[in-house]
């Protein structure tokens, strides 16, 4: 099922996808037929410039969502917070699609609305993801930063093109799950969700504050591309470090561009990237059970298992030996 929209500063998903499907709306719920699947999406207003839609569903065929730029500009910034175990593809360009989040990679995206992409949502998977709209003056009210860094800088500013990625922390994953069970039929529900929602706000740019601050490079829907595509390339196999000069060549970037965008927009360097992408794979490794410290070391391109531990250690807190066992 493809369903395409442009996306203009009043657009409203939720109705025009419950027109897309025919379905109704009603007091903000889409609930998915039964042909097409289980499940439904929830919209929930703080106003007209601040809302929140909550994706929740099972379907009998791949949803492909394509959204257009409208070219009227980028007064709405969108916080997107992608929370399955499985892969989502996702494009920016017409070209290739690429895998947006595996764990917890890179799995919130906060990005102005003059971008547009395609994302593939897998048939008889569950998919659970948030999305939360909200214009430049709300968000600023609401951050109230007397002297915000760079990045918060090129969010709230007027006419800025941008995206940026976050991983997921086991906060927000449980902020996440406690608002979808959430019964909505209390009459304090739509309070308690606005609140929660500046909390999921609150743990999005919170992170954001503490990136490093440097001038903004504007990025367009190739350049976004071309950054998911360099990432994929990184964690295909992270037994080898990546070449700085061939993921140049792969991009069409030069290297000092290349550079430039991928930290402004994961918010660290590449090998860094790399390492923590090593790390997480080495942990997820060990937690199956299945392999023993020397194994893991091996198949992640480590020749020295003390130096191994190290790294191991120094992100997680524990050596893996003991990491496997706790």
């Amino acid at each position: 099922m493809l369903f395409s929209f442009t996306a203009t500063p009043d657009f409203d998903f939720i109705t025009y996808f419950a027109r897309h499907i025919q379905a109704t709306v009603q007091n903000g719920l889409l609930v998915i037929p039964d042909q097409l699947g289980q499940g439904y999406i929830r919209k929930l207003a703080f106003g007209p410039d601040f809302k929140i839609t909550i994706h929740r569903y099972l379907l009998k065929e791949d949803l492909i969502v394509k959204r257009h730029t409208s070219g009227q500009g980028n007064d709405l910034i969108t916080v997107f917070f992608y929370n399955n175990e499985q892969a989502l593809q996702i494009a920016y360009d017409e070209d290739t699609q690429v895998l947006f989040s595996q764990r917890d990679e890179s799995a919130i995206q906060v990005t102005s609305n003059d971008l547009s992409s395609t994302l593939r949502f897998p048939a008889r998977q569950q998919i659970q993801y948030v999305v939360v709209a909200i214009k430049p003056p709300r968000l600023t009210d609401l951050l109230a930063i007397s002297e915000p860094n760079s990045v918060l800088q090129t969010i709230t500013g007027n006419g800025n093109s941008f995206l940026f990625f976050e991983r997921m922390g086991a906060e927000t994953k449980l902020l996440l799950k406690n608002m979808a069970a959430l019964d909505m039929t209390n009459q304090l529900s739509h309070f308690y969700m606005q609140i929660k929602v500046q909390e999921l706000l609150y743990l999005v740019f919170h992170k954001l504050s503490l990136r490093e601050s440097a001038a903004h490079q504007p990025i367009n829907s190739a350049d976004a591309e071309r950054l998911l595509y360099i990432r994929s390339e990184i964690i295909s196999d992270l037994s080898v470090p990546p070449l700085i000069r061939e993921l140049a060549q792969v991009a069409a970037m030069s290297e000092t561009k290349l550079k430039q965008l991928f930290k402004q927009t994961f918010g660290i360097t590449i090998y860094t990237y790399y390492q923590q992408a090593r790390m997480e794979e080495a942990a997820f490794l060990l937690k199956q059970g299945k392999h023993s410290v020397g194994e893991v070391g091996y198949e992640l391109g480590f020749s020295n298992l003390s130096h191994f531990s190290r790294v191991f250690e120094k992100q997680y807190g524990l050596n893996p030996k003991r990491y496997s066992s706790s």
